[in-house]
């Protein structure tokens, strides 16, 4: 510290002994340095995997994984180990994808770049073709055409997930945030397009979601064209009825030939004249104007069918209309009196409600047959599409097979992990161009074949329509000799049913003939696609992969084999649940029967109400009218009941119309419940271990498709109920109509009735007068004597008594045979009344019964007695009465017979002129067609000719 310059040779001594003394190496120390610094290396190494480098191995590791997932394929793990948790992210994911689907309102919300980051779920990689744009919208490609084929792991078919199908793209925006209720909204529904089809091989070729909508318009279609049918068929029969009854008018001479072809040729033009303006009038139901005719909306479907329901009633009621005017030809044109022209009418009537009745069962049985038609086409449509999606699923299990199969060489260290990606990338490339092939060759050969094989059909049902044409005119032809209108009935109506038979069972041949070939053509191709995929990973395993490392073929080889046979199982297992996806989907198909068997119900129950309440009201007003005839009141019945079995078919038919659109309203929601409940199932069945959050989530799912069934419910019910009003309100409307016809012909009834009292009155004056001139100028000829008067008074006398003896004997006789017909019939049914209070006994004493319900059983008995009893009565009495009136008819017929031949004898013997209406050969003739009309029918007409002549000395 002397001085300032000392330190600095000093420092620098130490400085460089320091370091002198650091390089020297001593061997102890040397090795727990070593061992310490691979210690702190292993940790630091440890640290930095665990925090830093394995979460990025594993996102890239899931970013693969993601790449190569289905959106819409479920991949099955292993049940046991970690199956559990995989179906709890996916029973998660089903339920808010479904609620996301069955509760938003507003679609626009999801728009922009928000809702694509929400929905886009694609991770795309680097050489991926088609990336979203920057301001979050899609590929413009995929907008342009909505058929475009997606990716493999993306949405291909509907049908392949209906758990992912909740947010199918509609097909009206191509936006994915279409949702079930902007569907289910009457401006959107009804506003929206859907595919016209005219047979059943054009819905093969379908949106998924519009085929339930396709069918069920083929079902309105082939309903309307039913109608037609039947209409021309009841028309064919009115003029062949017509035709026999005239035919017996002109042997019975009522009748010349000229006014038989006239009244037949001018019933024959009116007809088609009121067909020719029927079919004329379908075109304009046909959509024009804003759409295009290959498409159509609901709102088109519903104004179709209410167009023609009205066009329905206009036939109708200008075929009533013929109805008066055949009657009034056959008063004018005919030398038949009024009475009987009306019982040509009345059995003209008779027959067509037993026509109607004949149509209305044929109409009820091919409703039900649509109804099992429509089921069958479900299913057929189903299998082909599973077989369309086949070869999605198939893409998927074979790029999860590599994906797995890499991820084992990259454990390995065989392959790095951006090597991994890029085959995977490059595989998943050719995947969905081959997938893209397949949808495209499939969609364009299907409607290539549909169109050969429809061209096909048309020419074979075109054959055989003109075949039955010519069948029907060589009918015809022959039935002019018939002379019994049931005859006729019932075979001409056998033929047509045949024949319809027939072309239902060729449509129905057709069509799984276009369904098979459809099904085979798919398999074909996915035979073909399927070798494409096992192409290309063959060129992966034994040519790419061996090129980048050092792994022999043969290793390859073997580990392609591996893949080979766990792809094998894997491809089974699909086949298996796609086969019992088809079976669940067949069973959920059989509940649709329960709504149209209570449509079917609903339908009898207000037909059978209509019919007796308005007879009722009919009865009773003819009842007040006591001075019609009991001829005109039964024709009056008739005619009634003729309308109201006219007016009952066409309300069938608008009800299972309107049943229809119902269904059609609700087919979007009842496709997506319909598939969700599908898959639900399958999961379900399939899923052999469970844990306590598997089996939470499955329950929450099972409660929310039954809280969503409920609500498609009361959608349905309301639906239901709008139609029906809309039904309730046509039904006024056709029953005022009824009324209105009922009026006319009562009116006219009561017109006849008092023109027949005008001239029943003046027909008794001019007998009066004839009397008194009779009395005159026998008192004053000398012809009469008093020994010839007392002969003719005497014959005259006994004639009385014979009739009046005859008379109460035959009713004696025809009231103990009444006596002994009623004995028999309370003895039988005194047998079936014990014989069911044995078997009520039995069960009573079989079951625990409380004396309440026994009470009840026995009231219950005891009513359904009585109200039998009563029954019985009131029709022996009945019967009682028409015999009666029919006795009574046949004396008053003699005793005016009996009179009128006394006072033809009395004036041939006075010399006294009769006038041509006093002839006895004409009012004989006269007096014999009266009783013989009173003996043909059950219940007696009333007789419109002169009333009784007394004589007076």
């Amino acid at each position: 510290m002397a001085g300032t310059g000392a330190p600095d040779p000093c420092l620098k001594d130490i400085a460089l002994d320091f370091f002198v003394e650091s390089l020297q190496v001593i061997p102890g120390l040397l090795a727990t340095a070593v061992i310490l610094g691979l210690l702190m290396g292993t940790a630091s190494g440890v640290l930095l995997s665990v925090f830093v480098l394995m979460p990025r191995l594993q996102k890239k590791d899931e970013d693969s994984r993601r790449l190569l997932e289905n959106r819409n394929t479920e991949v099955k793990g292993p049940l046991c180990e970690s199956g559990s948790e995989t179906r709890g992210k996916k029973l998660r994911t089903q339920i808010s994808k479904e609620h996301m689907f069955l509760e938003e309102d507003d679609p626009s919300s999801n728009s922009g770049i928000a809702a694509f980051a929400k929905k886009a779920k694609v991770i795309y990689p680097i050489n991926q073709k088609f990336r979203p744009l920057a301001d979050g919208a899609s590929n413009p490609s995929l907008n342009e055409n909505h058929k475009q084929t997606p990716l493999p792991n993306q949405v291909v078919q509907a049908s392949t997930s209906s758990l992912e199908s909740l947010s199918q793209v509609d097909k009206e925006d191509c936006s994915s945030s279409t949702t079930m209720r902007s569907i289910a909204s009457d401006e959107k529904f009804y506003e929206r397009t859907f595919v016209k089809v005219t047979c059943f091989p054009e819905v093969l070729t379908c949106d998924n979601f519009d085929v339930k909508f396709c069918l069920y318009n083929l079902c309105l279609n082939g309903l309307l064209r039913l109608d037609r049918e039947l209409i021309q068929e009841k028309h064919v029969m009115f003029v062949q009825i017509l035709r026999i009854q005239l035919a017996d008018l002109l042997l019975k001479k009522k009748i010349d030939g000229e006014s038989y072809h006239h009244i037949l040729s001018a019933q024959e033009a009116d007809l088609e004249e009121l067909e020719k303006q029927f079919h004329s009038r379908m075109p304009s139901t046909e959509v024009s104007g804003v759409y295009s005719s290959e498409y159509q909306t609901l709102e088109d479907i519903e104004r179709k069918n209410k167009e023609f329901y009205e066009h329905t009633m206009h036939n109708l009621e200008a075929f009533w209309k013929q109805l008066d005017k055949a009657h009034q030809l056959l008063v004018d044109q005919s030398r038949c009196t009024s009475s009987e022209v009306m019982n040509l009418m009345m059995n003209l009537t008779e027959q067509m409600i037993q026509a109607e009745r004949l149509l209305h069962e044929s109409q009820d049985m091919q409703a039900l047959g649509f109804q099992e038609k429509i089921i069958s086409w479900e299913h057929m449509t189903k299998v082909t599409d599973s077989l369309k999606s086949q070869i999605q699923q198939e893409s998927e299990y074979r790029l999860n097979a590599v994906s797995e199969t890499l991820q084992q060489l990259t454990t390995k260290k065989k392959i790095t992990t951006r090597q991994k990606e890029q085959r995977l990338t490059e595989l998943l490339k050719a995947f969905w161009e081959e997938v893209a092939l397949f949808n495209s060759t499939c969609f364009q050969q299907t409607k290539d074949l549909i169109l050969k094989l429809l061209a096909q059909r048309g020419r074979r049902i075109e054959t055989l329509i003109q075949v039955q044409k010519d069948e029907q005119v060589h009918f015809l032809n022959e039935v002019q000799q018939t002379s019994s209108p049931i005859d006729f009935l019932r075979d001409y109506h056998e033929l047509l049913e045949k024949q319809r038979e027939m072309c239902c069972n060729l449509e129905e041949e057709e069509d799984c003939k276009t369904a098979g070939a459809v099904a085979d053509l798919c398999k074909e191709l996915h035979t073909s696609s399927s070798q494409v995929f096992e192409k290309l990973v063959k060129e992966l395993f034994l040519q790419t992969l061996p090129a980048i490392t050092n792994m022999s073929v043969d290793e390859y080889e073997h580990l392609k084999q591996e893949m080979g046979i766990s792809l094998a199982l894997e491809l089974e297992k699909a086949e298996d649940q796609r086969i019992k996806s088809l079976k669940i989907f067949q069973e959920l198909l059989l509940h649709d029967k329960q709504f149209w068997a209570a449509e079917y119900s609903l339908s009898a129950v207000l037909q059978n109400h209509l019919c007796e309440k308005y007879e009722k009201v009919i009865q009773g007003v003819l009842i007040r009218f006591s001075g019609l005839s009991e001829d005109s009141t039964k024709y009056v019945l008739h005619s009634h009941r003729l309308l109201m079995q006219s007016v009952l078919r066409t309300l069938a038919q608008r009800n299972f119309a309107m049943a229809t659109l119902t269904q059609m309203k609700m087919s979007r929601k009842k496709s997506v419940l319909q598939e969700l409940r599908e898959q639900y199932v399958l999961e379900k069945s399939t899923s052999c271990c469970k844990d306590a959050h598997q089996w939470q989530l499955q329950q929450e799912m099972e409660s929310h498709i039954l809280e969503e069934e409920r609500r498609l419910e009361e959608e349905m019910q309301l639906a239901r109920s709008e139609f029906q009003q809309q039904l309730l309100t046509e039904l006024q409307e056709v029953l005022q109509l009824l009324q209105q016809r009922m009026e006319h012909w009562i009116g006219q009834a009561l017109v006849q009735h008092a023109q027949q009292e005008a001239a029943r009155g003046m027909t008794e004056q001019d007998n009066r007068e004839f009397k008194e001139r009779l009395i005159d100028t026998t008192e004053e000829s000398v012809y009469v004597t008093s020994n010839s008067i007392n002969r003719l008074v005497h014959s005259y006398y006994q004639e009385l008594d014979l009739s009046l003896e005859t008379y109460e004997q035959e009713k004696l006789k025809r009231l103990k045979h009444f006596q002994e017909k009623a004995e028999g019939l309370r003895r039988k049914q005194e047998m079936v009344d014990h014989l069911s209070d044995e078997k009520v006994d039995r069960c009573t004493t079989t079951k625990t019964l409380g004396a309440g319900q026994r009470m009840f059983l026995q009231q219950k008995r005891l009513l359904d007695q009585f109200c039998i009893h009563e029954q019985i009565r009131l029709d022996s009495l009945k019967e009682k009465k028409s015999m009666l009136h029919h006795l009574e008819a046949q004396l008053e017929g003699q005793l005016k017979e009996a009179e009128q031949n006394f006072i033809s004898e009395l004036a041939t013997l006075a010399r006294v002129h009769l006038p041509e209406s006093k002839q006895p050969t004409s009012k004989t003739a006269q007096s014999d067609q009266n009783l013989k009309t009173r003996r043909k029918n059950s219940e007696p007409w009333e007789t419109v000719g002169p009333s009784d002549l007394k004589w007076t000395s």
